[in-house]
């Protein structure tokens, strides 16, 4: 399961944009360092499911009339503040947990009401720029200070007639998520010496930034864009090269307590609700307000975050093993019960793999259920692929 971490200084909203997508009960306090041990939890991005194209809706349990929710793991540490990678605050701690998350989420306060170490300050006195730059900065300080700590390491390995440095370096990386296409990629990119022991700071440090940009990418999260100051968000996206989403976590997790008690028709990632049960004049002013934001933003922007982590940023396509392909099922009558979340460009067999690796190993052939044809195994699935798997190893 792909693992999407929340990073951001503290009081910025981590807690609640964790609260409102996994709607699991942790604290959520106006005060810095709520979050001390990570919150692990699912949550789920959205596409639309195969089954639009059928006269009937699947019933998957993740599907809701048509919209599908495929689950991956959500990852929320304590806060960074300045000097995290020197161990400040919580920081080791928070950044030790980074190691495994595929993508980040910098979640940011837009509204400018939190100063760098997470204390309130007047709305619009702090600037949120400043707050999206020092995430990723402590995030590559840490790692360049990981390679330092190993580099003697590397040295040593130099010495022997065999010595590969992209072997050596994706040994010391695999800790961190980083594979030996991922260290022969950045190298490709980088002015480096051949010997090991001619290396300076400045060329382990380049080292780790362009590791941490190719196995941590940032999405950048604007939260409390309802309480921003006008033009907030366009400043964040005119000083970042990140992909940079608006949100309102506090209104996402409003609409799904609302949701659940029937009170709002909404589902996560609508860009508009309705109001279905009774409400006090408070609270439709309160609905009323964030209808109106977003209408401005497309939505409360927590499904859309996600979305673009794991479809935009990370780069991936949802494809729907069956067994039955004519009737798309599995082999107890189901429709569409699965959905794997693979990179672009994986072929059917890769699929094989992913349901397992008993059925990878004994893969034969595939057939793409939509076009009733058996396709190759260097065919590229593409997003909303429903895929037979023929393999020795059985259904």
């Amino acid at each position: 399961m792909l693992t999407v971490a929340l990073a951001g200084k503290p009081n910025a909203g981590k807690s609640t944009f964790y609260t409102a997508a996994t709607m699991a009960d942790v604290d959520v306090a106006n005060y810095p360092f709520t979050t001390v041990d990570p919150n692990r939890g699912v949550t789920y991005v959205r596409t639309e499911c195969p089954c639009l194209d059928r006269e009937e809706r699947c019933g998957a349990e993740n599907c809701r009339d048509g919209k599908r929710y495929v689950p991956i793991e959500l990852l929320d540490v304590a806060g960074l503040v300045p000097g995290a990678h020197e161990g400040k605050g919580l920081g080791n701690q928070f950044l030790d947990e980074l190691t495994n998350a595929d993508v980040v989420l910098n979640v940011v306060d837009a509204s400018g009401a939190t100063n760098a170490e997470g204390e309130p300050v007047e709305v619009g006195s702090h600037d949120p720029l400043d707050d999206v730059d020092f995430v990723e900065e402590e995030m590559d300080l840490w790692l360049a200070g990981i390679v330092d700590r190993n580099w003697e390491g590397v040295e040593r390995q130099s010495r022997a007639p065999d010595f590969d440095l992209e072997a050596a370096l994706s040994d010391m990386l695999t800790g961190f998520g980083a594979t030996e296409r991922d260290v022969t990629a950045v190298l490709r990119g980088l002015e480096y010496p051949d010997d090991p022991k001619a290396w300076t700071d400045d060329d382990r440090e380049a080292l780790a930034r362009a590791v941490r940009r190719r196995t941590k990418p940032i999405v950048v999260v604007a939260n409390k864009v309802d309480a921003a100051p006008d033009g907030a968000v366009e400043r964040i996206r005119e000083g970042t090269d990140k992909p940079v989403i608006p949100a309102t976590a506090d209104g996402e997790l409003a609409l799904r307590r609302a949701a659940e008690a029937g009170v709002v028709d909404y589902d996560p990632g609508d860009e508009e609700f309705a109001i279905t049960g009774e409400v006090s004049d408070d609270q439709r002013a309160g609905l009323d307000a964030l209808r109106e934001s977003m209408s401005a933003h497309g939505g409360t922007g927590v499904q859309t975050a996600l979305n673009a982590a794991v479809y935009d940023l990370l780069d991936r396509i949802t494809a729907y093993p069956v067994q039955d392909a004519g009737k798309w099922t599995d082999g107890t009558g189901n429709v569409l019960p699965d959905a794997f979340l693979l990179p672009a460009g994986s072929t059917p067999r890769d699929l094989a793999y992913a349901v397992h690796s008993d059925i990878g190993e004994g893969y034969l052939h595939a057939v793409d259920a939509r076009a009733s044809r058996r396709i190759g195994e260097g065919h590229e699935l593409t997003e909303g692929d429903v895929v037979k798997i023929v393999s020795t190893a059985g259904p």
